[in-house]
């Protein structure tokens, strides 16, 4: 078995620097001790600073802890100061609606008790105004009693017409300016209305007439006419004198509340015909001609078109006169022309003849040329034979 051999190890010393030697076992002892020297001191200080680093963080939470609970604080204060500012202002938003509330209670009741003073005075006015009304009716009423009762029984119809005729006359200057409003004289046709109404426009162009017939009959008349028995009749003048409307002006049947009560409409029986007390005589002129101004344009329009359906018809007139005018004379030039046309074809036909005749003439004269050329002695003197010797012999001294 082998020595074991120990190996050595050199150690200096830090504070003489001597150096010295130590073996494995002594060596890991010294750097045992040594290392947990260090190890503590470093525990120690490990320690040391995480106490430090706790005691910071316990420091800097404690700080921030206050911190937080100040800013609680704070928003608390601020929250508890909104709170009452807003009970503040709710109170007093509040107490300014009650207060416009009561404004508008005052207002509206001082509007109520004037709304109910203003009613009770147009009652009032109403009530005057009705009653005065009745007044003027009754005294109408009354009227046209006395007016019946003073009246023969001749003159009962031609009052009524001059009443009629005096109410028109006393607006005719203002509003009827342009109307025409007479008797009915012409009984040509058999029969006469009373009178007949015509209005114009500014350019003359008729727009409303109304035939008008007055009835009223005294009191002590035995026989009762009624209304209806003059519709017929009144129709009839109408229609015959060109009238647009009819009207009867009626005191008969003075107890019909029909006919009492204003314009009765019977054009269900006859056409545009009414009947009316005496009162409403101008009401229902003007109410008739308003209608018919309304229509006055288109009557106006109408008047143009059919002044331009004359003017057309015309034109076509004269048209057709310069058609038929332009068509004789086309036909008698036509003729002439055919005539003139039939007069050259013959001249052509006459040139072409002596045109053919000329070219004839000049063939002959051709051929006589020709035969003229073709002329010898000896052709002469064929059958000559005398002379043809005294030729030559003539010929034969020429040479000489």
């Amino acid at each position: 078995m082998s020595p074991q051999v120990t190996c050595m190890q050199e150690i200096k010393c830090p504070k003489c620097g001597e150096v010295f030697q130590v073996d494995e076992s002594g060596y890991a002892a010294i750097v045992k001790q040594v290392r947990d020297k260090e190890f503590e001191q470093e525990l120690h200080a490990r320690h040391e600073q995480f106490e430090q680093e706790k005691d910071a963080a316990v420091e800097l939470a404690r700080s921030e802890a206050e911190k937080h609970i100040a800013s609680l604080k704070a928003q608390l204060s601020a929250g508890e100061d909104r709170q009452k500012l807003a009970v503040i202002e709710a109170t007093s938003e509040r107490d300014k609606t009650i207060a416009e509330k009561d404004a508008e209670i005052l207002t509206l009741r001082s509007s109520l008790e004037k709304s109910a003073s203003d009613a009770a005075l147009k009652e009032q006015e109403l009530k005057n105004g009705y009653e005065e009304r009745l007044k003027e009716k009754d005294a109408q009423i009354d009227y046209y009693k006395d007016f019946k009762a003073r009246q023969s029984t001749k003159m009962v119809g031609e009052s009524l017409e001059q009443h009629c005729e005096t109410e028109f006359n006393r607006l005719r200057m203002t509003g009827f300016k342009n109307a025409y409003f007479e008797k009915d004289n012409d009984a040509r046709t058999g029969s006469k209305g009373d009178y007949i109404f015509r209005d114009y426009g500014d350019d003359g162009t008729e727009y409303i007439s109304i035939m008008f017939e007055m009835k009223n009959e005294s009191d002590t008349t035995s026989t009762k006419h009624k209304n209806e028995d003059f519709f017929k009749e009144l129709d009839k003048d109408r229609r015959e004198k060109n009238c647009e409307y009819a009207v009867l002006v009626s005191l008969l049947e003075p107890d019909s509340e029909l006919y009492n009560a204003g314009i009765v409409d019977v054009s269900h029986k006859y056409e545009k015909m009414y009947v009316i007390r005496p009162q409403f005589f101008i009401p229902m002129i003007t109410l008739l001609r308003n209608a018919a101004t309304n229509a006055l344009s288109y009557r106006q329009e109408l008047s143009i078109m059919r002044a331009q359906n004359i003017d057309i018809t015309h034109f076509e007139e004269n048209m057709n006169e310069f058609k038929e005018k332009f068509a004789k004379n086309y036909e008698l030039a036509s003729r002439k022309f055919k005539t003139a046309i039939d007069e050259i074809d013959k001249t052509i036909d006459h040139l072409q003849k002596t045109k053919e005749a000329l070219l004839s003439s000049e063939n002959n004269l051709r051929l006589a040329n020709n035969k003229a050329e073709d002329l010898t002695i000896k052709r002469l003197t064929k059958n000559a034979p005398s002379v043809r010797e005294a030729f030559e012999a003539l010929h034969g001294e020429d040479k000489d």
